[in-house]
């Protein structure tokens, strides 16, 4: 890529310093089983598999986190290979991934152990299923409300990271701020300079590079490893069709977008994307294949479409009509 690459995605650090709570993002996410793009009906019409998509993985993961990781294989790999054992072994993770991380939902170690507890009794057996009916009757209402306490506990905080993150954004002098909230760094120049060159319009179809965090770095969605993504610019989220008529082709810039320009108070359906999330998006602009505005003047083959660099040919017609 010319002007993305998995070494250097995003430079977050400058906004991410102060706020780097893995867990935000995942609680809402992490309850939905869903494989469903983030980007589904009306905004970013993107199918997810061109390209591997990082799903719920920070940008900067702290020391915790690694040795969390490196924990976790290690004892992954204390079962032999191939075995039966080690086939029994992949289908609790793979009932553990359908479940998700509830780590965001408890407060502390005790909670867990408890949490994992009923999980255990309730698999082998222990736990009954006239037992589990009585238990969830007589405290399913208090169940009910701890949920979404700490669920809207949890929204709050993203709500408050994204704005946070935003108005330091802004703050800036690099920036530039919309009337709607969106905010515009500049990172790298097209071919003619910060500005210029041909700017996209609502009824443009664009080709792009793109990589799409939370407030708190954790990646749902990016072309990158990929080839690059086509698609109208009136069809995707209102955020990305006020800043990239802002941008120029060739022109990379990291979008600020608040969740009323985003996926607003509903999030995505599929969960990866919570309610109330301010969205942060690197972008390259790659071209504008129609309806652009601006630019220089540009020749035009026999086929009506611009003549590049590297066409094949002059473009060009002879006396008998005939491209030369």
């Amino acid at each position: 890529l010319n002007h993305i690459t998995a070494a250097q995605s995003i430079d977050f650090h400058r906004y991410t310093s102060k706020m780097k709570n893995h867990h935000i993002a995942i609680a809402i996410a992490a309850t939905a089983a869903s494989t469903v793009s983030a980007f589904t009906p009306g905004p970013l019409p993107i199918s997810t598999s061109h390209h591997p998509v990082q799903r719920y993985t920070p940008l900067f993961a702290d020391e915790s986190s690694s040795s969390s990781s490196s924990s976790g294989t290690a004892a992954a790999k204390a079962i032999e290979e191939g075995t039966h054992d080690e086939l029994m072994y992949a289908l609790g993770v793979n009932l553990a991934r359908q479940l998700g991380d509830v780590r965001p939902l408890v407060e502390n170690s005790e909670e867990l152990t408890q949490v994992a507890r009923g999980l255990l009794d309730t698999v082998v057996g222990k736990f009954n299923e006239d037992n589990q009916r009585e238990l969830l009757a007589r405290r399913g209402d208090d169940l009910n409300k701890i949920i979404v306490d700490r669920a809207n506990n949890i929204r709050k905080k993203i709500e408050e990271a994204g704005k946070a993150m935003l108005q330091e954004m802004s703050e800036n002098p690099e920036t530039a701020t919309l009337e709607s909230g969106v905010v515009i760094h500049p990172l790298e120049a097209g071919p003619d300079g910060f500005g210029k060159g041909v700017k996209p319009t609502q009824a443009s179809t664009v080709k792009v590079h793109y990589h799409g965090t939370l407030p708190d770095g954790t990646v749902f969605d990016s072309s990158l490893g990929g080839d690059p993504v086509t698609f109208p610019l009136g069809g995707v989220i209102k955020g990305w069709q006020a800043g990239l008529q802002h941008m120029c082709e060739g022109e990379t810039a990291m979008l600020g977008i608040p969740a009323a320009m985003g996926y607003g108070d509903a999030g995505t359906p599929d969960g990866r994307i919570p309610g109330g999330a301010s969205l942060f998006f690197k972008i390259q602009l790659i071209e504008v294949l129609s309806a652009g505005v601006g630019g220089g003047p540009k020749l035009v083959g026999a086929d009506g479409n611009e003549l590049k660099k590297n066409s094949e040919g002059s473009g060009l017609l002879g006396a008998d009509g005939k491209p030369l």
